[in-house]
């Protein structure tokens, strides 16, 4: 079950009544983990990009939909690598802000997985 995201600020997101101080993913089964930004970050330079690294972690079979809010002011971005993987799975990519992500989040269904950067 796709778990409802209630409210982010800087810093911070709260999911199903529970606040979060980092960044998440959320499975196609709504588990919610802690992203793994160090996959990126090795790759980039930075944990601002994803890299194809980080999308192969959080890509799971059966995915159409993958939405990204990309921090507070919008600042997170794919790279072409991983948008490239992404196109061939077939996977559709929303990458908005994140107060703007967690609209499309919540008004979604099928077979989505989530990525929400809490920060910039």
């Amino acid at each position: 079950m796709k778990p409802k995201i209630g409210h982010t600020a800087f810093g911070s997101i709260t999911i199903g009544g529970s606040d979060y101080d980092f960044d998440i993913v959320i499975t196609l089964d709504g588990e919610i983990k802690k992203r793994k930004k160090k996959l990126s970050k090795k790759v980039t330079g930075t944990s601002h990009k994803v890299s194809l690294d980080e999308i192969k972690d959080i890509y799971q079979k059966g995915t159409v939909r993958l939405i990204i809010g990309a921090g507070q002011y919008g600042m997170l971005s794919l790279t072409e690598a991983a948008r490239d993987y992404l196109k061939r799975k077939e996977c559709a990519v929303s990458l908005t802000p994140t107060p703007e992500a967690i609209k499309v989040w919540n008004e979604a269904h099928g077979n989505i997985i989530g990525l929400f950067h809490i920060t910039c």
